[in-house]
């Protein structure tokens, strides 16, 4: 009789349980963008009312737009640094400590920024919330490594793209909620109970990683795995990264200059529709600039399930970089409605993140698994933070009671076709370079059903040099990963 660990609902328990560890983190990722005009309000307002019985005056925390665009920098920097380390500890010391740490590092990262606003108005606000975003950047990012990394031990052939696309809908779950509850939350309640109300998501997320701990715990026992699975993680050397191979590097500064034109985009989304299109209310368009996440939301597991069946993920990574190249120039030089371009983003969004991420255990051997996925975040991250300081830049840094002028707006988009230009050109050389190494990556899947994880014998070892890996590259990484 088989063992509970090597059935399917087995697999999908810890899939769901692990789905959930990012889902607070994400919430509370993009808090500070629903709330842009909270954060950048004035300190105080006067007591003086309009014609109209209104305050033409938004109370807030009085951060500059560039103090603001650190808050996002901050996180991305300590991602960038944080990531390299953490995915090397991943491969050594295992799953169940980076997810228990991680998942803790989450819930600190947003207690502190919640206490920095209770400092408004005094030398301690921005420390305090830089601290906040520093803490939680260290535990967000690597969280995701550790989340990948079970992910992908757990799933193979034809799951391994929905498992991932599963994932990704559960963490964009969390900031659709965000853009949609946050904005009525904060006008019931106030700042300073909805950033609490975001750390009490972020315990959900550690009582997650608990949960996913014992039941990784419990399912590589029964497979026989626990035992050598910690002996080959005592073999990783830190000096392994230099066998890492140019499609890998080309499929990370593919990641990158595509990531480079999302989430710096969407950190400044709500202020620059209400800039541009003068109807909107700051409820309106928090709700807009959450359609890229709600697009991504409902199509990220039917995208898993396509690519899981038809492969060509090289291909779809070129695709959706040229594709996405429209959403900024109507962004930048017309009035057409936003809402088209937030979806049209989120939609080429969810063909990649299911594309691009899901092959990175396709190019890497097994055993480095958690390094490289540490690095391709920390490279990645790299990007977001430039970008973030760029735009900050670009914006200016006074104040912003007023509207940011369009022409600054402008010249943000065309930063964000740069980005995205720059995806076309690496995402072209990836799919040169994987054609003439056999083209795994736009192999066309075959339907097959699902298979335990991996035994320890299926694990390609580490080689030493592009041709040695090459030798297994029917099984790129590990057959249990990708069986086409």
């Amino acid at each position: 009789m088989a063992e509970p660990a090597e059935k399917a609902y087995y697999r999908f328990l810890v899939l769901f349980f692990n789905c959930l560890l990012t889902f607070g983190s994400y919430f509370c990722f993009d808090i500070p963008s629903v709330l842009q005009e909270q954060f950048q309000g004035n300190i105080t307002c006067p007591n003086t009312t309009l014609s109209n019985g209104t305050v033409d005056c938004v109370e807030g925390l009085g951060m500059t737009p560039q103090q603001y665009n650190l808050l996002y920098a901050i996180y991305a920097w300590t991602n960038a640094v944080v990531v390299i380390m953490a995915g090397f500890l991943i491969d050594k010391l295992g799953n169940r400590f980076g997810v228990f740490l991680f998942s803790l590092l989450c819930v600190l990262g947003s207690a502190i920024f919640a206490l920095g606003s209770h400092f408004k108005g005094t030398a301690y606000l921005l420390p305090l919330m830089l601290t906040g975003r520093l803490l939680f950047g260290s535990g967000n990012g690597s969280l995701t490594i550790v989340q990948n990394r079970i992910t992908a031990f757990w799933f193979r052939g034809k799951e391994l793209a929905l498992a991932f696309g599963l994932t990704l809908a559960f963490s964009r779950l969390g900031s659709v909620l965000n853009f949609f509850l946050t904005q009525r939350f904060q006008s019931e309640y106030g700042l300073q109970w909805t950033l609490w109300g975001g750390t009490l998501l972020c315990v959900l997320g550690f009582l997650s990683a608990i949960t996913v701990s014992a039941l990784d715990k419990v399912g590589m026992t029964q497979l026989g795995l626990d035992g050598v699975i910690q002996a080959e993680s005592r073999k990783v050397r830190i000096q392994d990264v230099k066998l890492l191979s140019l499609r890998y590097w080309l499929l990370v500064l593919t990641i990158m200059f595509f990531y480079n034109g999302i989430f710096p985009f969407i950190a400044d989304a709500s202020k620059f529709i209400q800039d541009k299109y003068s109807d909107y209310t700051q409820t309106e368009a928090s709700y807009i600039a959450g359609a890229v996440y709600d697009s991504s939301l409902v199509l990220s597991a039917f995208v898993g399930i396509l690519i899981d069946y038809v492969g060509l993920r090289g291909v779809l990574a070129v695709a959706c970089a040229v594709l996405t190249l429209p959403v900024f120039g109507l962004l930048a030089f017309t009035f057409v409605p936003p809402l088209v371009s937030t979806i049209w983003l989120g939609v080429t969004y969810s063909f990649a993140a299911a594309s691009m991420w899901p092959s990175i255990p396709l190019v890497v051997p097994q055993a480095t698994l958690g390094t490289a996925m540490g690095l391709a975040t920390s490279v990645q991250m790299i990007g977001i933070g430039i970008s973030n300081l760029v735009v900050g830049q670009i914006l200016g840094t006074k104040s912003s009671d007023s509207k940011i002028p369009l022409w600054r707006w402008q010249q943000m988009m065309i930063f964000m076709l740069a980005n995205t230009i720059a995806c076309i050109i690496t995402s072209v050389l990836l799919n040169v370079v994987d054609h003439r190494q056999g083209g795994m990556l736009n192999k066309m899947s075959k339907r097959s059903g699902a298979l335990p994880p991996s035994t320890p014998s299926d694990r390609e070892p580490l080689v030493e040099g592009e041709e040695g890996q090459n030798e297994e590259e029917g099984s790129v990484g590990s057959p249990s990963i990708n069986n086409s």
